[in-house]
This record gives structure tokens, C-alpha cells and sequence, in this order.
């Protein structure tokens, strides 16, 4: 089994030895248990609170490097034609700490009738697809100070 327990960050690398693809709940946990793409057993054992980010390398106590992949899972992309009302939507999804992925005029949640009911509300258009999920880590992703 593969053991992972260091995070190399999104560096490029000469040679990737294998790929991990989790979803974006996996890609949360510090301890877990995986198949690598090649289906070898691999287990994390990272600093918890930083969420993996796609494209990242991690290396394994014997040396090698994995690369995290974005698994394909269901959610719901949202759009509209205006800026206002895009904003006025991420503001109401920020007010509710719902983790979202934002592009332009566009903006991306997993499934939820409320929120989804919210959205068209607000005069956006929803579509359930598949799709990596790759949301905004936060402004306090990488930690900060305490005065």
C-alpha cells in the first residue's frame, strides 16, 4: 500500500509515478483510504484543514508522485446574463457559507432543491450536470493572523 504523507503543492514535475481522482468531499479529509487510478491502495495521511486542490502533487514515503485528479460528480451549474444578478447570487450563497465554484456569469454548487429554488429566484438559470467540482477554497485557506 501506498503511503502519502507529503504534499509537494502544484509544482511541476519530471515524472509522475500515478494519479489519485477524488471528489471534492475526498479532497477535503487529511486521513483517507484510496485506489490510485491504476487501482494500487493508497492511504493520506496529511495535515488536516487544507483541502487537496486539483493538479496537485503529493509524494509517497517510497518516493513517489502522485498527482490529485477531479473526480466527475453530479452538481448544479447556474447562470445568468448580467453581473448584477450574479453577484446578488453569490452574495446570497456566501451568506449561507455554501461552498461554490465561480466563473464568469456562471457559478457551480452541488445539489440542493433550496438553494437550486433560490437561484431561479433570483433570476438565474439552473442545470443539474456532471462535472469536477473545484470550488473556492475560502479567504482563509491558507490560514491567517490572530492580532
Amino acid at each position: 500500500m501506498l503511503e502519502i504523507n507529503q504534499r509537494l503543492g502544484l509544482t511541476a514535475i519530471d515524472q509522475l509515478d500515478g494519479h489519485l481522482t477524488l471528489t471534492h468531499d475526498q479532497r477535503e479529509k487529511g486521513r483517507l483510504r484510496v485506489l490510485t487510478d491504476t487501482g494500487e491502495e493508497a492511504r493520506l495521511f496529511l495535515e488536516r484543514g487544507r483541502p487537496l486542490a486539483v493538479g496537485e502533487i503529493l509524494k509517497t514515503t517510497c518516493g513517489r508522485h502522485v498527482q490529485i485528479k477531479g473526480a466527475i460528480e453530479p452538481v448544479v451549474t447556474a447562470t445568468c446574463d448580467d453581473w448584477h444578478t450574479f453577484a446578488r447570487a453569490c452574495y446570497h450563497l456566501g451568506n449561507r457559507h455554501v461552498k461554490i465554484e465561480v466563473g464568469e456569469k456562471w457559478l457551480r454548487i452541488k445539489p440542493d432543491h433550496v438553494l437550486e429554488a433560490m437561484l431561479i429566484q433570483l433570476g438565474l438559470m439552473t442545470q443539474p450536470e456532471d462535472a469536477v467540482f473545484n470550488p473556492e477554497s475560502g479567504a482563509y485557506a491558507h490560514g491567517h493572523h490572530h492580532h
